[in-house]
């Protein structure tokens, strides 16, 4: 945006919107927005280079000015948002073009030289996107690799792509990338020595996948980054955070959070969180990227039995709580504390297996409630009785129409078998030859 994105970050956190990162030089904040959404406000400015290679001078520009400046036409492309030009597509540099071609290309020949971090990203931004490199692109990324320039790439910029790695979805591409052209080394010399932990990586990212098949939007970003070093010794993995210029509180999480996690597992697997529902509420205060963790790593296998249970049974049926809101308020309770207090205690029995058809649950809602079914209306003794006699006056009437005596029925046409007298067999009636 054109300006100070300050002022747009306070009203979106007053909207629920967290601030993660700051960075006032720059004017760029990192953002998670409501729905667990990562994203970044940017003020518009133009890097100025008095010679290849050398630190930018910043100048605050306008949004094409900006948009020239980046270092990929496919991360050049924006929207505008202006009441007068909205969704009025800004692509200066076609990026659109290359993205429709599957290339990644770099927007001049000292994009290399000026930031040569762009390395290592720009083989992230194509491993991330299944594109290739455009012909150019890798020309000029072959020349800067000869000119030795990977090796200027600062431990600061490394530990930013590797921050940013550990978001990705799928960082193994990426890995093995950086490892075909040599930058590992780069990142960190005992990586490139032990290798990541590509059997860690792919199990996270089929959890990343199981948890939004589950409604979740994992944010994975400290369990991969554990994943990618799992090969690494506690005290390598202290050293290489450290070098790469992660701050000290980043250090601390990253380090201590597997313990935690486990922590949690021994907690969610003890006797106090048996009952179905104690668990359900502790897993669901929980936050997703130690669920993650948990369901690719840990041993625990009664606290991995029940956070399948949460994601594959009970989060479904908490989703269908507004069924029993209805039936409640249909057998006539009126909400309130206690008409909350009745649906909880309806889905702690559901939990159990309970409450499974609308005819059980309403009859679990009347005794929880205390609403007793309506009283079923008697028909009167009498009925019957005025039935029969109502019939039988309407054969006399019959009867009497026909020219008939009363109360005596129509003979019958013929009767079918013989009339047995008591004690008296009936004789057959014997043929005549």
């Amino acid at each position: 945006m054109e300006g100070n994105p300050t002022k747009i970050a306070r009203e979106l956190e007053k909207g629920g919107a967290k601030v993660l990162h700051e960075d006032e030089k720059l004017r760029h904040i990192e953002i998670l927005f409501a729905g667990e959404c990562e994203g970044s406000i940017s003020g518009a400015r133009d890097d100025h280079y008095v010679r290849p290679g050398t630190r930018p001078e910043i100048r605050w520009s306008t949004i094409m000015e900006d948009l020239r400046r980046r270092d990929f036409s496919l991360n050049a492309i924006a929207i505008s948002l202006n009441p007068a030009s909205r969704g009025l597509l800004l692509d200066p540099t076609n990026g659109l073009s290359d993205i429709e071609r599957g290339e990644a290309r770099a927007l001049t020949i000292h994009s290399f030289t000026n930031q040569p971090v762009r390395l290592l990203r720009v083989l992230r931004f194509a491993a991330r996107m299944g594109f290739k490199l455009e012909q150019r692109t890798q020309e000029w990324l072959e020349l800067a690799m000869e000119r030795d320039l990977h090796h200027s790439i600062t431990p600061e910029d490394a530990g930013g792509e590797l921050r940013a790695l550990a978001r990705e979805e799928q960082p193994s591409g990426t890995l093995k990338s950086w490892e075909e052209h040599g930058l590992m080394e780069i990142v960190h010399p005992v990586l490139a020595k032990k290798k990541p932990d590509y059997e860690a990586i792919n199990q996270l990212s089929k959890v990343r996948d199981d948890l939004m098949m589950a409604g979740l939007r994992p944010r994975l970003a400290t369990p991969m980054l554990l994943a990618i070093l799992g090969r690494l010794k506690d005290r390598e993995q202290s050293s290489l955070l450290g070098k790469l210029g992660f701050r000290a509180a980043e250090m601390d999480a990253i380090l201590s959070f597997a313990e935690e996690a486990e922590a949690s597992a021994k907690e969610l697997s003890g006797k106090k969180l048996n009952a179905p529902i104690d668990a359900y509420k502790f897993i669901e205060k929980l936050p997703v990227d130690r669920l993650g963790y948990l369901l690719a790593e840990t041993r625990n296998s009664a606290a991995l039995s029940k956070i399948k249970a949460y994601l594959n049974k009970w989060r479904p049926l908490r989703a269908g709580i507004g069924t029993v809101r209805e039936e409640l308020t249909r057998i006539g309770m009126p909400e309130g504390p206690k008409f909350d207090a009745v649906v909880e205690q309806m889905f702690a029995l559901q939990l159990n297996g309970r409450g499974k058809t609308p005819e059980e649950r309403e009859k679990t809602l009347r005794k929880l409630s205390g609403i007793k079914e309506p009283p079923k209306q008697k028909e009167p003794k009498g009925k019957e009785k005025k039935a029969g006699k109502s019939s039988e006056k309407a054969h006399d009437a019959l009867m009497k129409m026909q020219g008939k005596p009363k109360g005596k029925p129509s003979p019958a046409a013929a009767a079918h078998k013989p009339v047995v007298k008591s004690g008296k067999p009936v004789a057959k009636a014997k043929r005549k030859k």
